[in-house]
């Protein structure tokens, strides 16, 4: 504030010349109002800067998160003919290149031709031989690249197309090849030389490598035969072992075989809609298990594993797509469900192509309708109808970035595909989804796997609990430490001692969270195991001596207690505390013995409860240290500012003292308090280094006290920097950011509004 007055008078002039004149008042007047306008002004701009901070950073983090939601896009480019367009075609196929497009056909041919236009580059026959003619095809999981011919006199040959790259000229040239992994001679798979009608074929994954092929025959018997191969060094000559089983018989006309890559089981697909699921385990003994009608009445009339072979998506006649997959019963045996249905198509499925590292694929009908779905998040992200004739086949490529069809006429059309997050849905994200493996839908979070055919499970569910579950037990910790520290030092301390307290407990916010989270992790979480008794005497007996302490003072003679000073009380129980804190230590290890076994936590896993070393019993202590502080320090303000008149008034006419804490003090104070509680809540959401040293990091979805937890900004802290950028992970992680903030903003602002309410509640005291 300016000095407005004069200087001193000389003597024996009159005190009017003290005062400024009409001149001066006008001047320090307008002076006054600039600078009110000022500060108006920079307070304005600093209220709408913060507003305009917040929104930017929503705004950011809304662009991050958008193209999740953003379903997929097809662009056809270039449409030609089929390069053999006389032969039927078993199989539509893209490079990863999608420079290079494959046409297996029913003359026992793989033609190679330019993805873009149409020409053919290479052509290689299958070694058919003269006196056999091509009866079936089957092919193994796409990124195998592994295909198998069928012939008439119970023989199969097992083929597998490669590509060699090389940079003549410093351009990529990619060459196909064409390999027989068990040789050019076609094995016999039925030794009565019956034609074989269906066929399945896939890799060996366990044991020795080799080729399993299970086949249907003309006359209807199911066999399954096992080959392995060994190469001679000197010669180069492959030597196969073949070894032949008939499988039980299965009701109904085969039209289509699953082998999966365990080699453990066996689907067929009958003509009526049923599969028959079989345990080829040990394929002498293999069994018929389960025959289930998949297609709900109607034939099914399209089949395929996506990646990983676990799941079997089915096309039935009236365009319902739906995935299956094996799940454990009660009675530790496998039956064959199904999980979740896709959005029909208008017509039958005639072809459907998984995506080479995703639970997605694109089906096709006899309409001409083009479906993108995806089978975590039961997405269908594109649905329309592409050509007005009926497609044939359609191939996508590894990338997941092209797409060619074939329709009826023999046409072809490369298409570009923009599809980056289809395993991302708001319901996949917030509920129980079903994943392979799983024996009922769960809440999983879990982004990373050391297999190329892990389902990311990206379920927000786990983590936004794990917030509030850290967030609750700290508060628990922290509110009643804080709020009663809070009205003893600002009501009933004398002010030498509450200078000397209400520092130090606000010097405690300085200290480093990771601090505390290393002392939480690595010597707090081992104390609390081995003395659970000694702090749950610590939480339940530490108050009722409290309060016999007191019951106690207060039965001593006038003369005893009035030698310590009113407010100085609290100092006579701190040697008590801590020698309650080291008795309650050293009993510990006999209390075990005497009432737990020796051991509290395995008597607590004896009897069902899972305990933790690092738990949110040892987040909310720590966490709550955290909080204390912040707390503490604005209740007691909101305290300690009451009026006085209020509190001598309710003294004045005979309320004691508690009776004025309860009935004057809490209430005029209440939003103050409320404030605190708020912000302290707010901390302990958002905390961060804590809940990540001294949680466990497990994404469970309980409020077990001994078990740990994640948080959202633990998780971010942990993956974002392993993610690549622009990836799914990479959105999920700022979609939790924008929860983490959404939650923050929700709940500060129904503080504020119940902070107002109080405010004007109690204005009149």
């Amino acid at each position: 504030m300016t000095d407005i007055s004069p200087d001193l008078p000389a003597p024996g002039k009159s005190s009017k010349s003290l005062l400024p004149d009409h001149a001066r008042r006008q001047a320090l007047r307008k002076k006054r109002m600039r600078r009110d306008k000022m500060s108006r002004w920079g307070i304005t701009a600093a209220g709408y800067g913060v507003v305009l901070a917040l929104a930017t950073i929503f705004i950011y983090l809304f662009y991050e998160v958008a193209p999740i939601l953003r379903g997929a896009a097809v662009t056809p480019q270039v449409n030609y003919s089929i390069p053999d367009s006389r032969s039927q075609t078993y199989l539509l196929l893209l490079d990863r290149y999608e420079e290079l497009g494959i046409q297996y056909t029913d003359r026992g041919e793989a033609i190679f031709f330019n993805a873009n236009t149409g020409a053919e580059t290479q052509r290689f026959a299958m070694p058919v031989p003269d006196s056999a003619s091509v009866t079936s095809f089957g092919s193994a999981e796409s990124i195998s690249n592994t295909m198998v011919y069928g012939l008439s006199n119970g023989e199969a040959i097992v083929a597998r197309h490669d590509y060699q790259i090389s940079f003549p000229d410093d351009e990529r040239m990619i060459t196909p090849q064409m390999q027989y992994p068990l040789g050019e001679t076609p094995i016999q798979i039925d030794e009565q030389g019956r034609a074989l009608r269906v066929l399945a074929v896939e890799n060996m994954q366990r044991g020795v490598g080799g080729t399993a092929v299970a086949a249907v025959t003309e006359d209807g018997r199911l066999l399954l035969a096992n080959m392995t191969t060994r190469t001679n060094l000197l010669t180069g000559a492959v030597q196969v072992n073949n070894s032949v089983h008939t499988l039980p018989p299965f009701p109904g006309r085969a039209q289509k075989l699953l082998l999966d890559k365990s080699l453990r089981n066996l689907f067929v697909l009958d003509e009526s809609g049923f599969v028959h699921y079989y345990d080829i385990s040990t394929p002498a003994q293999a069994r018929l298990v389960q025959s289930v009608d998949v297609g709900a009445g109607t034939q099914v009339t399209a089949a395929e594993f996506l990646v990983g072979a676990v799941s079997i998506v089915f096309g039935t006649e009236q365009g319902d797509l739906s995935q299956w997959f094996l799940v454990r019963n009660e009675q530790n045996q496998y039956r064959l469900e199904e999980i979740r249905q896709f959005n029909s198509h208008d017509a039958a499925i005639t072809s459907i192509a998984p995506e080479y590292t995703r639970k997605g694929f694109v089906a096709v009908d006899a309409s001409g309708q083009l479906g993108i779905h995806y089978a975590t998040s039961a997405r269908t992200l594109f649905m329309e109808s592409v050509t007005e004739q009926p497609l044939q086949q359609v191939a996508i490529s590894q990338i997941n970035t092209g797409l060619l069809w074939l329709s009826e006429q023999g046409q072809v059309t490369n298409a570009d595909l923009w599809n980056e997050h289809p395993q991302l849905s708001w319901a996949a994200m917030w509920n129980k989804v079903w994943y392979e493996g799983r024996a009922d839908p769960e809440y999983i979070w879990q982004s990373s796997s050391g297999s190329d055919e892990f389902e990311s499970k990206f379920s927000l569910t786990p983590l936004t609990i794990g917030t509030l579950k850290a967030a609750f037990y700290a508060m628990l910790f922290a509110m009643p430490l804080a709020i009663a520290g809070a009205i003893y030092t600002a009501y009933f301390m004398t002010p030498k001692l509450r200078g000397v307290v209400k520092p130090s407990i606000e010097i405690m916010e300085a200290l480093p969270t990771v601090i505390l989270g290393f002392l939480a992790g690595l010597w707090l979480a081992p104390f609390v195991e081995n003395h659970l008794p000694a702090v749950f005497s610590f939480f339940f007996l530490m108050p009722v001596m409290m309060l016999l302490f007191a019951y106690l003072w207060g039965l001593l003679p006038g003369s005893i207690r009035n030698r310590v000073p009113d407010g100085w009380e609290a100092a006579l129980m701190v040697p008590l505390i801590l020698l309650f804190g080291t008795v309650c230590i050293q009993a510990s290890p006999w209390v075990e013995i005497w009432f737990f076994d020796g051991s509290m936590r395995q008597w607590f896993t004896n009897i069902g409860i899972t305990y933790d070393q690092r738990n949110a019993l040892i987040v909310g202590i720590a966490m709550g240290f955290a909080v204390i502080p912040t707390i503490f320090s604005i209740a007691e303000d909101a305290v300690f500012t009451v009026p006085r008149h209020l509190t001598q008034g309710s003294l004045a006419l005979g309320a004691t003292r508690w009776q004025t804490v309860i009935g004057v003090v809490l209430p005029t104070a209440s939003p103050g308090i409320f404030s605190a509680v708020m912000m302290g809540f707010g901390r302990a959401v958002g905390e961060t280094m804590i809940v990540l040293m001294a949680t466990g990091n497990s994404p469970v979805v309980n409020f077990n006290i001994f078990e740990g937890m994640r948080t959202l900004s633990a998780n971010i802290a942990v993956e974002l920097p392993e993610t690549a950028v622009g990836s799914s992970h990479f959105r999920v992680l700022f979609l939790a950011a924008l929860v983490l903030l959404a939650l923050t903003f929700i709940v500060n602002t129904i503080a504020e509004i119940i902070r107002q309410r109080l405010r004007q509640r109690y204005s009149n005291l």
